[in-house]
């Protein structure tokens, strides 16, 4: 497979996997940190780092609402809940796993 084709199923995937992220908000930042090690706002960190590395201006407000489809402070307005006890126990105790 060519550079090109790969770059295009790449950002196909990237679209695919904000859309699904984007309109399943009963998925709750802490549920991926838990699940997989990385949240909708990890995402945009590479994002805004990856801009960086092409010499592309991305202020972080704006990695957010391209990952979150809208303000990072709307989405937790309209969808964000509070993390409830077992899932921050559950977050706490994969932390301790991690490797140093």
């Amino acid at each position: 497979m060519d550079q090109e084709h790969r770059a295009e199923i790449e950002a196909r995937t990237f679209r695919r996997l904000l859309a699904h992220l984007q309109t399943h908000t009963e998925v709750q930042n802490i549920d991926l940190m838990i699940a997989a090690d990385f949240c909708r706002n990890c995402l945009a960190k590479w994002y805004k780092a990856a801009a960086d590395e092409i010499g592309e201006e991305l202020p972080y407000p704006e990695a957010l609402a391209a990952i979150y489809g809208m303000s990072y402070e709307e989405w937790k307005t309209r969808f964000q809940t509070e993390a409830t006890p077992e899932q921050l126990q559950r977050y706490e105790e994969k932390q301790k796993r991690k490797p140093a």
